[in-house]
């Protein structure tokens, strides 16, 4: 079964919902809004996806300059706890199916994602 991060305000995440449901492809969703990923449940979210916490934030203006400033280098371990308490920082949706995980966009890889 595959697993989704889900942010019901992120169109994208949307899309990948309705595609899933309507391609009859089991998944499990997990709203980052409603369930906030633990510091455990991120660091090894990051691991499945084999990127840096600070690839995967949003980086809307707003979001993101309220949380770091454009100069600062962002340390993993900070992004992980600033993410943990502000979930909406996560760029979803995501995916996880077992042990790999990717970035939900462009829906052409999530078929791909889901088809292997």
């Amino acid at each position: 079964m595959i697993k989704v991060i889900h942010n019901n305000s992120c169109p994208e995440s949307r899309a990948i919902l309705e595609y899933l449901d309507e391609n009859n492809i089991k998944f499990q969703i997990i709203d980052v809004e409603k369930e906030p990923l633990s510091l455990f449940e991120l660091r090894t979210l990051f691991k499945k996806l084999n990127k840096n916490p600070s690839r995967i934030l949003r980086h809307s203006p707003e979001l993101y300059k309220k949380h770091f400033s454009d100069t600062e280098t962002i340390d993993d371990e900070q992004a992980l706890k600033v993410i943990a308490q502000n979930p909406e920082l996560i760029e979803c949706p995501i995916l996880i199916k077992g042990k790999v995980a990717m970035a939900g966009h462009p829906l052409e890889n999530v078929k791909f994602f889901i088809e292997d």
